[in-house]
């Protein structure tokens, strides 16, 4: 039930019928002591202040008709940690907002390059590929030998080579030769000068040398991107390649393997020095690149026979 317009009692918290309760209490207890003192029964020797009931809040109502205490400030502690647990939330928040961010970022480079790879494959663009193994390892090119009328051949260790390559050329040990694979070159068919022979693995080694052409190990395999060098002699061991000088651009030749034959054309023939190695660098497409010496039983230079990928067709 409300009383003068204040809060009914049923609504009150039971923190503020407490408060109300003390105050009817402190009431009455004046007004007893009033009337006792006005009977000569009770001396008032010192005024003692009422009990401070700290923590009841009374409602707006019970507000209007009491005094209201002001809770005292906060102590400098109190504050101090305050200001450092509103520090904590705003670092807080920003560190989230930087990781949003780059998760956001990332995201976005990852579409991009899935888009660029989509479109890609779309038009028939290759990705860009790890580059082939280069096989430039030697300090002159293959083929290279010594020819004396009434003795027998041997590689060139001296004369035509630099002194200060004579070291690495003499310490050079050709690699282990890998069992051929179905896609190992077998033979070369060069119609313009005649030429059909097979081809072996190891360029520089002697020995493979004596058997036919070379192909000079970890260059490309036939229709592969990259460089296959093959090379052979000009004047002994059946002089594979003595007519290179007679090919032309345009001119073709096949490479066959156990499954399929591989069709190049000429592009362009050099004469370089036994040390200009760089025509053994591997390419970004499929070529092929010839190699003999030159002049005919002098061999004091290296003929290279450049050529390019035509076509492929199935082998028996």
């Amino acid at each position: 039930m409300a009383r003068n317009g204040q809060q009914p009692i049923e609504e009150l918290s039971v923190q503020e019928l407490e408060h109300l309760l003390y105050r009817k209490k402190r009431t009455e207890r004046r007004l007893r002591l009033r009337r006792l003192h006005e009977m000569g029964r009770v001396v008032e020797v010192a005024h003692l202040p009422a009990p401070d009931h700290q923590g009841m809040v009374a409602s707006p109502a019970l507000q209007a008709g009491f005094p209201h205490t002001t809770p005292p400030p906060p102590g400098l502690g109190r504050r101090l940690a305050n200001k450092l647990l509103l520090l904590v939330e705003v670092t807080a928040v920003i560190g989230l907002l930087y990781v949003l961010f780059n998760l956001w970022t990332t995201q976005r480079e990852l579409n991009q390059e899935l888009a660029v790879a989509q479109q890609a494959e779309a038009i028939g663009l290759a990705l860009p590929t790890a580059a082939p193994t280069p096989v430039i390892d030697l300090v002159v090119l293959p083929t290279g030998h010594r020819y004396i009328e009434g003795r027998s051949p041997e590689p060139i260790e001296s004369g035509d080579i630099p002194a200060h390559l004579l070291p690495v050329l003499q310490a050079y040990r050709p690699p282990p030769i890998p069992t051929p694979g179905p896609e190992q070159a077998r033979v070369i068919q060069i119609p313009a000068i005649g030429v059909n022979h097979p081809v072996v693995l190891g360029a520089y080694d002697w020995e493979q040398l004596k058997r036919g052409v070379a192909h000079h190990i970890g260059s490309a395999q036939p229709g592969q991107v990259g460089n296959m060098v093959l090379a052979a002699h000009n004047d002994i061991y059946g002089a594979i390649f003595q007519h290179l000088d007679q090919l032309s651009p345009g001119d073709e030749f096949v490479v066959q393997t156990n499954q399929r034959a591989y069709t190049y054309v000429v592009t362009k023939i050099e004469i370089v020095e036994p040390t200009d190695v760089q025509v053994l660098a591997p390419t970004n497409h499929a070529s092929a690149t010839l190699i003999s010496c030159y002049p005919y039983r002098i061999n004091t230079h290296r003929i290279v026979v450049f050529a390019d990928l035509v076509t492929d067709t199935n082998g028996s």
